[in-house]
């Protein structure tokens, strides 16, 4: 086993972050629709997060938000004429259209794509697939650019494998790493790939709320990346029913941890049974589970209890929980959090941090970062400009700032003016991190 350790690529949110609804199922994004924003409280909060990560021992790496509004899908609807022109036009015509253009959902790294370890991939490579997100509209416009910043983060094709996305069709849907657990005794040892998928491909969906992922597309992304010893996993039909629309709403593991809601799978005997056999000869897994009784869906939900980090501080043996600090404002989550940390079990302390900007477009920690396993080999074929230090975040707080509006509505994403002020910002930060010329479709 060659020594690793986890590192968070976190997701910088961009100057279009605002309150559009425009996710079907994300509870949170429904009920703020139309509520003002607040970009720059947002895009900082994202930003202590990752200096808490950093200071806390953990490799931390920073995703550029992608170009928003996004002229080229307007240009390919049949809008014409200057930029800001095809704005105005777009919003006049098709709002709709307009405001998934804005979209700064990018943001949620979680959903950037699937990473399998270089310790459990057939050729000793990391392996990236970019999430297709085809369920959704806005989302749909991500990959392109996801696989721009994962080439940039990780270079070394020797070292790195980063696929295009899968077919963007209905059959492949994938939603990237927020249905995906890397389970293991320590990191850097072959694990256990955990997959969960929603429906099967030709599988008629009658429920309330989409279920996103589709087996054939879990299946394909293992087969992909030869990934060793996948599990895959059916999700709770009753769960998507009631607002889960990523798994990592309802589940979050770390090493040896599977820590779950008892509504998270369909057949929750047979996913332990599953994992057990895949992990039999490299570790005992560990399952903590949550019942309804003691936190309903409902509760779950709004507090993201799930949709925390779960994380191995360098040099304690137990497990640290980062939930938002929602689950420390709801009295139930917060009841089962604080349990975990005053038992003997495999999580030993738990940690709060602000990211309500994000919460309230239905995304918590979790939703925030990409989970990659990397040797002290693979950290040195990063691009060090895309890595956190003091310098670096010190820089990003100052270039927020300057470029944000502290205040955002669905109304303001027609204003020509924020398409100039969004591209002064991400022209700027391309050389921050080092990106090169041309990162960006408008820089062409």
């Amino acid at each position: 086993m060659t020594p690793a350790v986890e590192a968070n690529a976190d997701g910088l949110i961009g100057p279009t972050h605002s309150y559009a609804g425009l996710s079907p199922g994300n509870l949170a994004s429904s009920l703020n629709k139309g509520e003002a924003s607040n970009p720059r409280a947002a895009v900082l909060q994202g930003l202590e997060k990752m200096r808490l990560l950093a200071d806390l021992g953990l490799p931390q790496y920073v995703l550029p938000p992608h170009e928003r509004p996004f002229i080229p899908f307007l240009r390919s609807l049949g809008f014409t004429g200057s930029d800001a022109q095809v704005v105005e036009r777009a919003w006049t015509d098709a709002p709709s259209f307009a405001a998934a253009a804005c979209s700064a959902s990018p943001m949620w790294a979680a959903n950037a794509a699937t990473v399998t370890p270089s310790a459990d991939a057939a050729d000793g490579r990391v392996h990236f697939t970019p999430a297709n997100l085809v369920t959704n509209l806005h989302r749909s416009l991500e990959h392109a650019q996801t696989k721009r910043a994962l080439d940039a983060l990780f270079p070394d094709p020797d070292r790195f494998a980063v696929h295009d996305a899968l077919p963007s069709v209905g059959h492949l849907a994938d939603e990237g790493a927020a249905n995906h657990v890397h389970l293991c005794a320590e990191h850097g040892a072959p694990g256990v790939n955990l997959l969960v998928w929603g429906r099967e491909a030709h599988e008629g969906w009658t429920g309330r709320y989409p279920a996103r992922q589709t087996r054939e597309a879990s299946e394909t992304l293992a087969r992909r990346h030869g990934a060793q010893r996948a599990v895959l996993a059916r999700q709770g039909r009753d769960a998507i029913a009631g607002g889960t629309f990523h798994n990592d709403v309802v589940c979050v593991g770390a090493l040896d941890t599977l820590f779950f809601h008892d509504m998270a799978f369909e057949d929750r005997a047979a996913v332990e049974t599953e994992i057990r056999r895949a992990a039999e000869g490299l570790f005992e897994p560990v399952f903590v589970e949550v019942s309804s009784a003691d936190l309903p869906l409902a509760d779950a939900i709004s507090s993201y209890l799930f949709n925390s980090m779960l994380i191995q501080i360098p040099g304690e043996d137990r497990l640290t929980l980062i939930c938002p600090t929602e689950t420390r404002d709801n009295a139930r989550s917060h009841a089962v959090a604080e349990s975990f940390a005053g038992s003997n079990g495999p999580i030993g302390a738990v940690r709060y941090v602000d990211v309500r900007q994000s919460m309230r477009n239905g995304g918590g920690p979790a939703c925030l970062r990409l989970r990659v396993v990397l040797t002290e080999a693979e950290q040195a074929a990063t691009n060090p400009a895309m890595r956190l230090t003091p310098d670096l975040h010190a820089r990003l707080t100052a270039w927020a700032e300057a470029h944000y509006r502290d205040r955002l509505t669905p109304a303001d994403l027609a204003d020509p003016a924020l398409l100039d002020e969004s591209r002064r910002a991400l022209d700027e930060l391309t050389g921050i991190l080092g990106l090169g010329a041309g990162f960006y479709p408008f820089q062409h």
